[in-house]
């Protein structure tokens, strides 16, 4: 019986994240939790891969339709700090915060991605009658929904996590979370993309409706049980509720919050850009064949990979999230010198190692001001569902809008060098990409430029030691 337990407990050891789970939230709770991040994943792939894809190539939608129907999620994501803050808020009969918020935004997902696929279809104009604006309403409502779905689901689910974890098991937790979400996109993007293979109208109806049906299946698995009830009163349910205004108020009360949130969103800027670009640009300008260019995401992946270890390392030795975040700036400097380098120098070596900093310097960056953003003391009635939700905003309204201002700025530029309005010396199809790059060099320098009072404000003020891990790191 002895070395039965003792087998059993070296098992658990050895699982990974085993050392996220504590008494208060064991491992099959945890990893119950975790599943709402596969769903939210799922989801991602779908608006920003697959049906992106689906609606230009398969469907015929103009561009500038397919862009604006994927800009509304991107849109709504400022309202993540309201969704955090009412989940602080919230009174329930029965005690509960963050589930209701996390069963309606299971509701609101499961909903739109049910819709979409009709909804596309009568945009399409593939119906048998003449739907006119009506399809571009209905596809405009399923967007929504499943953007609104995605935020509320995400922000409420990882408060709970929080919530629930202790502070020493909290930034394993939130890692944990974290490698589901990329395990659920990674996954989805697979599965979906060999289902669509033989694209065919009911095809596209059955598997987006069959991960509307996944959602819900995924979220009630995690939901179900993870916060207890503590009923209330009723004077505890008619007292007077805070209001968001002066939560915001409190929230940015503390020393340059407002700061940080600029550097947030404007470093997120910059290090995405570059997103729908790099593999163009390898296969454009430098000649790359597609399985070659498939490399990048490979080696993105693997920097930012690098970037989360050293991150870990760092803050565990008590670094300033702030210096590190500092670190990941110059690091994305040089890696978009190397990027821009590369073309006149037909290098692809130098290309792919600009790609791996890239992800090494947005690695870095993103998991420093998150802890940074973590570390915030909130006082009155802000709480720890605002300040994710206030980070999750500025980075996922950074990183959308980002995309299509590379996007833009890249083909605004390149028509213009065909032209000639821009002169004989650049007609080169690499002048809109090194527009693009270069903006991105400006943009880090900005942010740069802006932490540095942070910076300082953290060591003339602060006696505290930041010992967080990059496990905190959340989407």
């Amino acid at each position: 019986m002895i070395r039965k337990r003792s087998i059993k407990a070296m098992t658990l050891k050895m699982l990974p994240f085993s050392d996220a789970a504590s008494e208060g939230l064991p491992l099959s709770q945890l990893l119950r939790l975790s599943l709402f991040q596969i769903s939210v994943g799922m989801a991602a792939v779908m608006l920003l891969g697959t049906l992106n894809r689906v609606m230009i190539v398969e469907l015929s939608v103009p561009a500038m339709i397919v862009a604006a129907m994927i800009a509304i999620p991107v849109l709504i994501a400022p309202f993540r700090a309201l969704l955090g803050f009412k989940s602080d808020n919230y009174r329930s009969a029965i005690g509960w915060k963050r589930i209701p918020y996390l069963w309606f935004g299971t509701l609101w997902q499961f909903g739109g991605l049910a819709i979409m696929p009709m909804a596309l279809l009568v945009l399409a104009g593939d119906s048998a009658i003449d739907a006119g604006s009506f399809g571009q309403a209905a596809a405009a409502l399923a967007f929504l929904l499943t953007g609104l779905g995605m935020h509320m689901t995400q922000t409420a689910g990882l408060a709970l996590a929080a919530d629930r974890a202790t502070e020493e098991t909290r930034p394993k937790v939130v890692s944990l979370l974290y490698v589901m979400y990329l395990l659920g996109m990674g996954l989805s993007a697979v599965i979906i993309g060999t289902l669509l293979r033989n694209y065919t109208s009911l095809l596209l109806v059955q598997v987006v409706q069959g991960a509307a049906v996944v959602t819900m299946v995924l979220n009630v698995i995690a939901l179900w049980k993870q916060e207890k009830m503590s009923p209330m009163t009723k004077a505890e349910r008619a007292a007077e509720r805070p209001i968001f205004l002066n939560a915001w108020a409190d929230f940015t009360r503390e020393n340059d919050v407002l700061r940080l949130i600029f550097t947030i969103f404007v470093g997120t800027v910059a290090f995405n850009m570059q997103d729908v670009l790099l593999e163009p640009y390898g296969g454009e300008i430098l000649g790359l064949s597609v399985s070659s260019t498939t490399l990048l995401t490979a080696m993105w992946s693997a920097g930012a990979l690098l970037g989360f270890a050293l991150a870990a390392r760092w803050l565990a030795r008590g670094t300033d999230p702030f210096r590190i975040g500092g670190r990941g700036l110059v690091v994305g400097i040089v890696a978009f010198s190397c990027v821009l380098l590369s073309a006149p120098m037909a290098s692809p070596v130098l290309f792919f190692v600009g790609a791996a900093l890239i992800g090494l310097g947005g690695g870095l960056f993103a998991v420093s001001t998150l802890m940074a953003a973590m570390t915030i003391k909130v006082t009155g009635f802000a709480g720890r569902g605002l300040a994710l939700g206030v980070w999750g905003a500025a980075q996922a309204t950074g990183a959308g809008l980002s995309i299509f201002i590379g996007g833009a700025i890249r083909d605004l530029v390149n028509t213009a060098a065909a032209n000639g309005t821009l002169g004989p010396a650049l007609t080169e199809p690499s002048t809109g990409y090194s527009a693009v790059y270069q903006l991105e060099i400006i943009l880090l320098f900005i942010t740069l430029i802006a932490l540095g009072p942070l910076v300082r404000t953290r060591g003339l003020h602060s006696n505290e030691s930041v010992k967080l891990e990059l496990s905190d790191f959340p989407t």
